[in-house]
């Protein structure tokens, strides 16, 4: 899918590449990638450097030797709490979060699954777990072990919040059924907005707002696992791996997104208690959409199909059948754009809304945002 450019405030830059959700692979190393493609757009902050895999250098004052025995450290700590997930139809990572069992991972990972085979990279017997919770919207779910969790190792979640462009980071997962997977690089950015297509999920748009970039190798599988940082906390989890449309979709080395911990921790905390989120802390406009087309295909704006309940639209006066043309003078010519600009947004935050009504008409709402909820 080709990225669309949003105009105005919602986006500062614009990346021209495609990603592909890094999960639900084969289990097999040798099978080829059947992860969906998706498109990102980039917010303000801006990358800094090149790739750090293959660094040799050690920060100011610390040796290499000393640099070795952060990175084995890190993974003696962290790796026994990143799993494998399986379902019946493919596999991902996840992250030991307490001691009860629960294991946080992405949504595409647990697709429309509800059991779950989980394997330790310590090895071990499998175990079976069920689902906790799934919040599509922002790609993130929660699935629990029984028994407490068999043993299973809670890791230690920072905050993602103090992260910093060049902050050496490890992630850990299970790329192509490899489990206990390390790779390592940098962090190469902070606050994109990607957008994915989920085949998983049955294609629906998925966007991520505040993700963090990394250069650190993020493959099939990884999805679900562990951006970590050198004090053995968990900052993120990665979601998406960049691929190159001028080579044939291979694979962009270098460009992969981890969903922050701080994002991660809210939506989590949330599942485990109830099994939904209320608070997910993105706007959301109330409505469901669909996309519009003038006579010749070009896409003019997204349709309103139905108003959800104390729809922040609809409280604005806009009603089904009216197509909603730009949000806060950003233009929304399909329902991609729209999340994107939307995940820009904060809750309770008033915009302007242009749409064409019903009759033709051409109108402007002021709408009070309301909250995403799943």
């Amino acid at each position: 899918m080709k990225q669309r450019a949003n105009k105005g405030a919602a986006a500062a830059a614009v990346c021209a590449i495609l990603l592909a959700a890094a999960g639900c692979g084969s289990s097999k190393a040798k099978s080829s990638d059947s992860s969906p493609a998706a498109a990102s757009t980039s917010s303000a902050t801006s990358a800094a450097g090149s790739s750090a895999s293959s660094a040799s250098g050690a920060p100011s004052g610390q040796t290499s030797d000393q640099l070795q025995s952060d990175y084995e450290t890190v993974v003696s700590n962290v790796l026994p709490s990143v799993v494998q997930i399986s379902t019946d139809s493919g596999l991902g990572s996840g992250v030991v979060y307490d001691s009860k069992g629960d294991i946080v991972t992405n949504a595409h990972v647990v697709g429309r699954a509800t059991s779950f085979t989980v394997t330790q990279p310590t090895g071990g017997q499998p175990l079976t777990a069920s689902l906790v919770g799934s919040y599509p919207a922002g790609d993130l779910a929660v699935i629990r072990v029984g028994n407490g969790g068999g043993g299973l190792k809670p890791a230690k979640f920072g905050d993602s919040t103090k992260l910093r462009v060049g902050q050496i980071v490890l992630a850990m997962g299970s790329p192509l059924g490899l489990t206990g997977t390390v790779t390592q690089g940098i962090v190469s950015a902070l606050g994109r907005t990607v957008t994915s297509n989920d085949a998983s999920g049955g294609g629906a748009a998925i966007t991520v707002g505040d993700a963090i970039q990394t250069s650190a190798a993020i493959n099939n599988g990884n999805s679900g696992g562990a951006l970590v940082d050198l004090s053995s906390e968990v900052v993120g989890i990665p979601s998406a791996a960049a691929l190159n449309p001028e080579l044939g979709n291979s694979a962009a080395p270098g460009i992969g997104f981890a969903i922050p911990t701080a994002t991660a921790t809210r939506i989590a905390d949330q599942l485990i208690a109830s099994g939904k989120v209320t608070d997910s802390g993105r706007a959301a406009l109330g409505v469901k959409v669909i996309g519009v087309v003038d006579n010749t295909g070009s896409p003019v704006g997204v349709g309103i199909a139905q108003l959800e309940a104390n729809s922040a639209a609809g409280a604005a006066g806009l009603k089904v059948g009216d197509v909603i043309t730009a949000v806060n003078g950003t233009p929304t010519p399909d329902p991609t754009t729209l999340s994107q600009v939307l995940v820009t947004l904060k809750p309770g935050q008033q915009v302007k809304v242009d749409y064409t009504a019903s009759d033709g008409s051409k109108k402007t709402a002021t709408v009070t945002l309301g909250t995403l909820s799943g």
